[in-house]
C-alpha cells in the first residue's frame, strides 16, 4: 500500500473514452472507472480525482492520437498530469493479455514506481506551429508522389525528357504542356496528372510562405534566423526544425540531442564482445530526415554563397563562427571517411550526427551563456 499520501492514477485513453485506474494511499485496492472525453467530463475528473485523494494527485497517460488535450484540461484543473513514450514503457514477457483496465491500472502502477518516461509537451502554438511543418511535409510527399505517377505515365507512352538534366523547371513544364496524345483516353489521363501536380505544387508554395512569414515572428525569430546562417538550412527547414523541437533546454547535451532524433549507433554488447549496428532510427523522424538533407549539402567544399550571405546579415558573431566550423569540419570529415571507402550514405548519415551537436551548441541556453 503507498504511503506516501500521494493518489497515483494511470488513463487509457481513446477517441470516446478514458479508462481510469487510481492507487489511493489509503486504499489496498485500485479503484477504476470509465469516463468520456468531452471537455466537461475531463474538468470533473479533475475535480472528482482533488476532492477524493486525501493529498497530491498524479496522473499519466501514454502519448498518442489523442494529443495534449487530456494532459492540458486536467492540469487546468491543478492536477499533475504527464504523458509517457508508449515505446519506453516496461512490458512484462509473458503478459498475452492486454485489456483497457489492464493498461490503466499498469501505467499507475509504474507511475508510481517512476519507471516511465515522460514526455516534454509542447505549448499550443508551438503545437499549432508543428502541425502546419506537418502539412507541408505531407504535400512534399504526395508532390513526389504526383510527379513520380505523371513520369512513370509518360515512360509507358515513350514520351522522354532529353532537353536538360533538370525536371520539373520552366523548361520542363514547357515541354509537358505541349505534349498531345491521339488517344482521347490518354490525354485525359495526361491531363489529370498535370493538374495534379500543379495543385499540389500551389499547395506547397502557400505554404511556405505561411512558415516564412510565422517563422519571422515572435519567439521564432530569433532561433529561426540563427539556424539559417548554416549551410544547407534556410527558412523552411530552420521553422520545422525549431517547430519539432521546441524547447531544447530540454537536452542537457548534445549527445541527448542526437539520442533524440535516432543518430545514434545500436548496441547490443555482451561481456568482452562490443556490437555496434546502424543508427536507431528512434525519435523524431521529421528532424532526422531534415538534419541528413542538410548534411548533404556540407560534402563540398567550405565556402559563402550570396544566399547564404545574405541569410547571415546581421546575426550574432558566435552563430556565424559556430556555422562556418560546422562547415570545415563536415567537409573534412566526408573527405576523410570516403577516402576510408565508407559509402556516401552512411558518411552523411554520421555527418548529420555531428551537425546536429552544432545546432545544439548555437541553440541550447546554456550552451549559449558559456560561450558568450
Amino acid at each position: 500500500m503507498n504511503s506516501n499520501g500521494i493518489t497515483w492514477v494511470g488513463m487509457d485513453a481513446h477517441k470516446n473514452s478514458i479508462q481510469v485506474a487510481a492507487l489511493f494511499p489509503d486504499r489496498a485496492e485500485p479503484v477504476e472507472w470509465t469516463e468520456v472525453t468531452t471537455p466537461e467530463a475531463i474538468r470533473r475528473l479533475g475535480r472528482k480525482l482533488q476532492r477524493q485523494a486525501p493529498g497530491e494527485v498524479r496522473c499519466c497517460y501514454e502519448a498518442g492520437p489523442t494529443g495534449y488535450g487530456l494532459q492540458r484540461l486536467l492540469e487546468a484543473e491543478g492536477v499533475i498530469c504527464e504523458v509517457v513514450a508508449p515505446s519506453l514503457t516496461p512490458v512484462k514477457p509473458g503478459c498475452r493479455i492486454k485489456t483497457d483496465r489492464r493498461d490503466a491500472r499498469k501505467l499507475a502502477e509504474l507511475l508510481r514506481a517512476d519507471v516511465l518516461t515522460a514526455v516534454h509537451p509542447p505549448s499550443e502554438t508551438d503545437e499549432a506551429l508543428r502541425d502546419l511543418c506537418r502539412c507541408r511535409d505531407d504535400v512534399r510527399v504526395d508532390l513526389l508522389r504526383a510527379r513520380h505517377r505523371l513520369g512513370k505515365f509518360l515512360l509507358r507512352r515513350h514520351c522522354i525528357y532529353r532537353q536538360t538534366k533538370h525536371h520539373w523547371g520552366t523548361r520542363h513544364w514547357a515541354w509537358l504542356e505541349q505534349l498531345r496524345f491521339d488517344d482521347p483516353m490518354s490525354q485525359a489521363t495526361l491531363d489529370s496528372y498535370l493538374l495534379a501536380v500543379r495543385q499540389l505544387e500551389e499547395r506547397q508554395h502557400r505554404l511556405d510562405a505561411q512558415l516564412e512569414e510565422y517563422g519571422g515572428q515572435g519567439p521564432y525569430r530569433e532561433p529561426v534566423g540563427w539556424l539559417r546562417c548554416f549551410k544547407g538550412i534556410d527558412t523552411v527547414t530552420a521553422v520545422c526544425l525549431v517547430a519539432e523541437l521546441h524547447d531544447f533546454r530540454r537536452f542537457r547535451s548534445a549527445r541527448e540531442l542526437m539520442s533524440y532524433v535516432g543518430l545514434v549507433p545500436s548496441e547490443n554488447s555482451t561481456g568482452l564482445s562490443p556490437r555496434r549496428g546502424s543508427i536507431t532510427k528512434t525519435g523524431n523522424r521529421h528532424v532526422r530526415r531534415l538534419l541528413v538533407e542538410a548534411a548533404w549539402h556540407h560534402r563540398h567544399r567550405p565556402m559563402i554563397s550570396a544566399p547564404l550571405r545574405r541569410r547571415r546579415e546581421g546575426q550574432p558573431a558566435r552563430v556565424l563562427a559556430v556555422a562556418d566550423r560546422a562547415q570545415e569540419r563536415l567537409c573534412a570529415r566526408f573527405r576523410r571517411m570516403t577516402q576510408r571507402g565508407i559509402t556516401p550514405p552512411k558518411t552523411i548519415v554520421a555527418m548529420a550526427r555531428e551537425l546536429t551537436g552544432y545546432l545544439w551548441a548555437v541553440l541550447h541556453p546554456d550552451a549559449t551563456a558559456t560561450r558568450s
